[in-house]
């Protein structure tokens, strides 16, 4: 069978083939599969794993919310019939705090089911049974889309630079110190905490982030209401990074809200 008349049946995607050559690799793309039917879970896993994708899997709605925020997916491809909640209601708490795109892959096929996922929060709706190659055609344009609202990998501060592809934080000499500096670039250390933080907020330039995101995704669930990690962490981030860190720039906090990272 050529691999474009595939569907979903847990056996045939368990006897899938790696993709075609011509199907370029996709490197670290993370992806959560919520699926509560043990053989097609597994199939899916199977499949993408062979494409080059990284996979993470859930088979419940809570587990599915606890991983996406240890775990920060790229896609999340999420079974509305999961065993503890609807997966509407696993959409709905994820766009609290998570932009990432998500594919529903449901048996449903009433146009109101389909509405209902779609103004809950997902990106697209895919019904069972599938051909695979719809699906990966679905998810790489999901990944496409997000790419496009994506800021730039490197970032400046005042004057320190950050890029989070390489993971460096560099902090360039002040023009104004004459012969008194060192004339030196300086390479700033961040805790695994504080790069977390830095990310979300750099990812989402000139928006507000609610202090409840911050904590769910760097803490996990649970922790929504520890408002002085935020603050502990943010002042030593300020420090790090702030030319003036008393009156920060762009590391903003919205009194009562959340943090803001201001261009």
């Amino acid at each position: 069978m050529s691999e474009r008349g595939r569907t979903t049946s847990p056996s045939a995607l368990a006897r899938a083939v790696p993709a075609q050559a011509s199907e370029s690799p996709v490197g670290q793309t993370r992806v959560l599969i919520v699926e509560d039917e043990p053989a097609l879970l597994r199939a899916l896993r199977i499949d993408l794993r062979a494409r080059g994708y990284e996979v993470h899997t859930a088979a419940r709605g809570q587990e599915a919310l606890d991983q996406a925020a240890r775990w920060p997916p790229d896609a999340v491809l999420l079974d509305l019939g999961l065993p503890d909640r609807d997966g509407t209601e696993v959409i709905r708490e994820l766009r609290t705090w998570s932009n990432v795109p998500v594919i529903v892959l449901s048996g449903r096929s009433a146009a109101q089911d389909k509405i209902v996922a779609l103004d809950a929060g997902a990106d697209d709706y895919v019904t069972k049974p599938f051909a695979m190659d719809e699906l990966l055609a679905r998810l790489r344009a999901a990944l496409r889309r997000e790419d496009a609202v994506r800021p730039a990998t490197a970032v400046t501060i005042g004057r320190t630079q950050v890029n989070l592809a390489a993971h460096t934080v560099v902090r360039h000499p002040d023009a104004d110190a004459g012969a008194d500096g060192d004339g030196q670039d300086e390479l700033v250390h961040l805790t695994p905490t504080e790069w977390r933080l830095l990310e979300i907020l750099l990812r989402s330039p000139g928006q507000l982030v609610p202090s409840s995101r911050l904590l769910a995704q760097v803490w996990g669930p649970g922790f929504e209401h520890n408002a002085h990690y935020l603050r502990f962490h943010m002042a030593r981030l300020r420090r790090k990074l702030e030319e003036d860190p008393p009156r920060p720039r762009h590391l903003l906090t919205e009194p009562g809200m959340g943090y803001r990272y201001q261009p």
